[in-house]
């Protein structure tokens, strides 16, 4: 047997034997699940693939196989249709992942359009377990459907389900013309139950990539938890959509006219239509990806305004294209007087591949950025989960972000 043979299961399988065993998969699901020798916290994940007939090479996108061949090429079993990609992970990972045959070389980072790049992956058909990003007619996109991995100590998601006696918020879509941009986008506004225009200001939530609200993220449904137990104050959140791809790479990396948009249009706008505080320290920022560094940004640049940031798996690698050097933002950061800013960080375990033109693992410009801010004196909660860039991860602990972030005081 090769090395690479490192499933229990497959160790013992014999090759007149395989109908057994994909029976045993088809009613425990895929990919297999088994106890690590010796070691309580790993287990090894294999992920399969059935195929007699194929000759070239089937990859596995996201979750621990990563983006990049030759570590996410499965392995063919020899004189079987079993096709295999065991890999040792915690019993706390989640993820999704796709499955792709012959996709060149098994390599996803190097991807221009990644549109067409993703056109011919798949839902894994041997996992029924499956996370969905919904068609969006607005911006004419199809919906996606991604396989997911949810191991036993995983951590609990339990503000995600609507409750049928709970407390429910209202969420209201407005079209938002920017003249600064040029542009007209889809803004979300949610408001707790019971809100009235003429009570105290509220405490204000602005997120990036709001249109996520339609899909992996169920935002009103954890707003309507966490205020129906008490655990944040009852706010309105204003949800900003950030269009198609390119426009969103272009606006939310440490943009100054998005910064403009936001404070000298979108912010002066909702205060016009709802009651919402002027207070940085009752206003919250946030968002994933370059969403989260588009938060930090504007936490540093706008500090009057932006006074606690969560960033989710935020793209600190990132530098403008005339900077040879990365981690533009940790430098600015390094660089200036503290503000009044406190932060939620998080980044994930699996976060660990290269960034573009070589730069550093989003998990490790996390783990700078942090060590940055906690040496100029801010008030940092860190956390990491053991999972990638992912909305099956980031929609449970953005729950955990809202409650830390409002509370008197973060623990780092």
């Amino acid at each position: 047997m090769s090395d690479l043979l490192d499933s229990p299961r497959l160790q013992k399988l014999d090759p007149d034997g395989t109908e057994e065993f994909w029976a045993e998969v088809a009613e425990q699901g895929a990919p297999m699940v088994e106890p690590v020798l010796d070691d309580d916290r790993d287990v090894w994940l294999t992920f399969l693939y059935r195929s007699s007939e194929l000759n070239g090479s089937v990859s596995v996108f996201g979750g621990p196989a990563g983006w990049e061949a030759p570590g996410n090429l499965m392995h063919h079993l020899d004189g079987t249709d079993v096709w295999y990609l065991a890999c040792r992970v915690r019993a706390d990972l989640r993820c999704t992942y796709r499955l792709a045959v012959d996709d060149v070389d098994g390599s996803a980072a190097k991807a221009e359009d990644w549109h067409e790049r993703t056109a011919h992956w798949f839902a894994d058909p041997l996992n029924p377990a499956t996370f969905s990003y919904p068609e969006d007619e607005f911006l004419g996109t199809d919906e996606t459907v991604v396989s997911l991995v949810e191991l036993p100590a995983a951590p609990a998601q339990p503000w995600l389900t609507p409750r049928a006696h709970g407390n429910h918020g209202e969420l209201v879509q407005h079209l938002h013309r920017s003249e600064i941009l040029g542009n007209e986008r889809r803004i979300w506004v949610y408001t707790p139950l019971g809100y009235r225009p003429d009570d105290e200001p509220y405490p204000l939530l602005v997120l990036f990539d709001g249109d996520v609200v339609g899909g992996p993220m169920p935002f009103p449904t954890i707003l309507d938890n966490l205020i129906d137990d008490g655990r944040i104050p009852p706010m309105v959140a204003v949800l900003v959509d950030s269009l198609t791809q390119e426009i969103r790479n272009r606006e939310l990396p440490c943009g100054r006219p998005f910064l403009e948009y936001l404070t000298d249009e979108l912010l002066p706008w909702a205060r016009e239509q709802y009651r919402i505080t002027t207070d940085p320290a009752r206003t919250i920022v946030a968002g994933q990806s370059h969403g989260g560094q588009a938060a930090a940004f504007a936490a540093l640049s706008r500090p009057d305004i932006f006074g606690n940031v969560i960033s989710q798996s935020g793209s600190f690698w990132w530098s403008p294209e005339d900077d040879h050097e990365h981690e533009w933002l940790t430098r600015q950061y390094a660089e200036s007087e503290r503000q009044p800013v406190r932060f939620y960080i998080e980044a994930g375990l699996q976060e660990r591949g290269q960034t573009p033109d070589h730069g550093p693992s989003i998990l490790v410009a996390n783990r700078h950025l942090r060590t940055i801010l906690r040496s100029k004196g801010y008030e940092v909660k860190y956390t990491e989960f053991n999972g990638g860039h992912d909305y099956a991860c980031w929609r449970g602990s953005l729950a955990d972000a809202l409650t830390t972030v409002t509370s008197p005081s973060l623990t780092q």
